[in-house]
């Protein structure tokens, strides 16, 4: 039995004595500590890969900043590369592909059976899941398929992701096939995260907002309702960036927790979504912000959203400047309120 359950009992709709809170990117570099560790590899997916050093900084929210849930450090992209399409991790730049998917011969040539190549998630997970000790509930997560589709499509991030874009207007046949196919590969992927002791799963759509509604009801959420019918073992939560006008169509699917960003407001999230909880969703820049500043942004949002079925959290990333001192008191604001 988890010690402090908040999470869940309000990612299924039941009643929580106080708001439960996780931040994400919580772990990672705003935490001197997690700075330490990384400083000790010799690149990003040298980290990624140590199930030990995953559990350490994968902990390290939780002892420091007093979280009431854990999740695991990773990468969305491990999933294209567990596909078969490698992917580099240059510092300063981001993430990089030397080949991108181009033809209906590319996609033949990826495999969806991701397990045994993400074993180092898996073992990750349990070293963590044990070292909990049952204190938090631990937070399994997965790139949408949208989102893992522009990335191998365009090769690299991008602010239009005008090649993967292009995909779905000169082909979208061939989108749809490499779409499902990472689907697949993404429903495996969570529920082994759930065998090995993930309690609930995000999935981050983080470049839905360069696509229309239009485009956005085709080409990704069909494939968001795949993931959520198929995973019945434990809540799912669906955050897709800058797609503020996905909401309703989002509370139709089985999800159980809708993720926000900033740009929504709660009261029109509450009308579309009235079934669902709800998460988010303060700017992360308030946390530059001094503490009267913070707290008066903090309760002006609880108040929006209301005490039940809702988690807090930031609209996206905490930002790797932030002081960390600022992001404990957001957290011990969020605590306390009542």
């Amino acid at each position: 039995m988890l010690k402090n359950d908040l999470l869940l009992k309000a990612a299924r709709g039941e009643q929580t004595e106080r708001i439960p809170i996780w931040l994400m990117r919580q772990a990672g570099r705003i935490l001197p500590e997690y700075r330490a560790v990384r400083s000790s590899v010799h690149g990003f997916k040298e980290l990624v890969k140590n199930p030990e050093l995953i559990c350490e900084v994968t902990l390290q929210p939780v002892d420091i900043l007093g979280v009431d849930a854990a999740i695991i450090f990773s990468d969305i992209l491990v999933i294209p590369e567990a596909m078969g399409l490698n992917y580099e991790m240059i510092e300063s730049k981001g993430p990089f592909f030397p080949k991108t998917i181009q033809n209906a011969q590319d996609i033949s040539v990826l495999t969806t059976d991701v397990v045994p190549n993400l074993q180092y998630v898996f073992e990750s997970i349990r070293l963590t899941k044990a070292a909990l000790n049952n204190r938090v509930p631990l937070i399994g997560f997965a790139g949408a398929p949208w989102t893992i589709f522009s990335y191998m499509i365009e090769g690299k991030g991008s602010k239009t992701f005008s090649e993967a874009k292009k995909m779905l207007y000169v082909n979208p046949v061939l989108s749809h096939q490499l779409l499902d196919k990472i689907t697949s590969a993404t429903i495996a992927y969570l529920k082994e995260q759930i065998r090995n002791g993930a309690d609930i799963v995000q999935v981050f759509d983080s470049w839905a907002g360069v696509l229309s509604k239009a485009q956005y009801i085709e080409f990704a959420l069909p494939y968001m309702q795949k993931i959520t019918e198929a995973i019945t073992e434990v809540p799912v939560i669906l955050f897709a960036k800058d797609a503020h006008y996905i909401v309703k169509e989002f509370s139709q699917t089985n999800t159980s927790v809708i993720g926000l960003d900033w740009t929504i407001d709660p009261k029109q999230a509450r009308m579309e979504a009235p079934n669902k909880t709800l998460q988010g969703n303060l700017d992360p820049c308030v946390l530059y912000a001094d503490k009267e500043t913070i707290k008066a942004e903090t309760h002006k949002m609880l108040q929006a959203f209301g005490p039940q079925n809702y988690i807090c959290n930031l609209g996206h990333g905490v930002y790797p400047d932030v002081d960390f001192e600022k992001a404990k008191y957001f957290i011990e604001v969020v605590q306390s309120y009542r």
